[in-house]
C-alpha cells in the first residue's frame, strides 16, 4: 500500500482566481486559532453515531457496532424494509463532591444510525448480541439474495 499525502488543489492557474485563494486561506486560518479552543466543546455539543463496521459472508451480514460505556438497555436495534436502524443513549456520567471536570472528549447524548442492506434479509430470523461494549447483530439473508451456483452445460 502507497501512502498519499492528501494535497489542495491549486487555483492559482486560473486568472484572476489567486485573490480567492487568498482569501480562502485567510478564512482557514481565522476559523483554526479562534476555534481551536473550543474543538471538544463544539464536539460534545453536537449529535454523534457510534462506529460500526459491516462484513458480508454467504449466509449473513454481520455489523458490529463500538458502544463503550452504555447499557444495553438503552440501546435500541429495528429492522424496516431493508433499513437497519440502532439508537439510543450515551448518559453523562455524574461526579460526587467536589471533583470537577478536567478534560472531556467522549460523546455524550443521544444518537441513531441507519443502514441499508444491498440484499433481503430474513427479519424474522435477525439477532443481536451485546458483550464488551460492542452489538453485534446477524442479519440471515434470504434464499433469493444467497449466491448460488449454476452449473454450466457443454453440448
Amino acid at each position: 500500500m502507497k501512502l498519499v499525502t492528501l494535497q489542495r488543489p491549486t487555483l492559482n492557474g486560473w486568472p484572476g482566481v489567486g485573490r480567492l485563494a487568498d482569501l480562502r486561506d485567510e478564512l482557514d486560518r481565522l476559523f483554526e486559532s479562534s476555534l481551536a479552543g473550543l474543538s471538544p466543546v463544539l464536539q460534545n455539543l453536537g449529535d454523534w453515531a457510534p462506529a460500526l463496521d459491516i462484513h458480508e459472508d454467504k449466509e449473513n451480514y454481520v455489523v458490529k457496532v463500538d458502544l463503550p460505556g452504555i447499557r444495553k438497555e438503552d440501546v435500541s436495534v429495528s429492522f424496516q424494509e431493508g433499513c437497519l436502524t440502532l439508537s439510543g443513549e450515551r448518559k453523562i456520567e455524574t461526579k460526587s463532591g467536589d471533583a470537577g471536570v478536567y478534560h472531556t472528549e467522549r460523546r455524550v447524548g443521544r444518537f441513531q444510525r441507519t443502514v441499508t442492506l444491498p440484499a433481503a434479509v430474513a427479519a424474522d430470523k435477525v439477532k443481536a448480541q451485546y458483550r464488551d461494549g460492542v452489538l453485534t447483530i446477524t442479519l440471515p439473508k434470504t434464499e433469493e439474495a444467497k449466491p448460488k451456483q449454476i452449473d454450466v452445460s457443454v453440448n
